[in-house]
């Protein structure tokens, strides 16, 4: 049995998640853009609304990036802190990869899914998945692209997901769209489905080692 703690705080919403024998139990703040003071008593809800405290949790897992600066920082420091406390190994997620697994669950028939973020300066952090009930294949690494340089992808049933579809004409003109929505995030319920088979086979990390991803240097939220 096991039992999985995941964060995601990467966008403007704010979630956490615990994964136990096969069921998911997710508090989704979305939105708010106040990661910093929400995410601490939202797992503190979400263990006393399991009746599990932290020392029956195996692994951390959090959404590592890329996304907002500030965002992925608190998760990377949250779950680092919680992972220091007990001595638990952290798993890393793609935000992106927990954004298509969201955007799937909400259409099964859009298995194809361009996750994408809206990097602001005029580029987008954006992967491509291929999706089904038991996880995400990358078809694209995660990168951040010019929208005008988005790389062309075959097919012509893809699913834009994510605040990038501000950029929507712009990729329209490289890939085949046949589906968008700006209104899908990805959930730290997702982040903890794409942590376990990591945790299971023990590609995990220690907490001082549990790292965010940006993508980009410069900061901006």
């Amino acid at each position: 049995m096991t039992c999985i703690l995941a964060l995601e705080t990467a966008t403007d919403a704010c979630s956490v998640a615990l994964y136990r024998n096969g069921d998911i139990l997710e508090r989704f703040e979305p939105g708010a853009r106040r990661q910093t003071e929400r995410i601490l008593p939202l797992v503190d809800e979400l263990l006393a609304d399991a009746g599990v405290t932290l020392a029956a949790v195996d692994a951390l897992a959090f959404g590592h990036g890329p996304g907002a600066f500030t965002g992925v920082r608190v998760a990377t420091s949250v779950a680092q802190g919680l992972a220091f406390a007990r001595d638990l190994p952290v798993a890393g997620v793609s935000t992106l990869a927990a954004c298509a697994l969201a955007a799937f669950d909400r259409y099964p028939h859009r298995p194809r899914v361009l996750a994408a973020f809206d990097a602001r300066m005029g580029e987008l952090y954006l992967g491509a998945y291929q999706c089904g009930p038991d996880g995400v294949e990358p078809l694209l690494a995660d990168g951040l692209f010019h929208p005008d340089a988005v790389p062309a992808l075959d097919g012509d049933d893809w699913l834009l997901a994510g605040s990038g579809v501000v950029y929507r004409e712009q990729i329209g003109a490289r890939v085949r769209l046949a589906e968008v929505d700006a209104d899908v995030a990805p959930r730290a319920g997702a982040v903890a489905r794409l942590a376990l088979p990591m945790v299971e086979q023990g590609r995990t990390v220690p907490a001082e080692q549990a790292q965010p991803v940006y993508l980009r240097d410069r900061v901006v939220n």
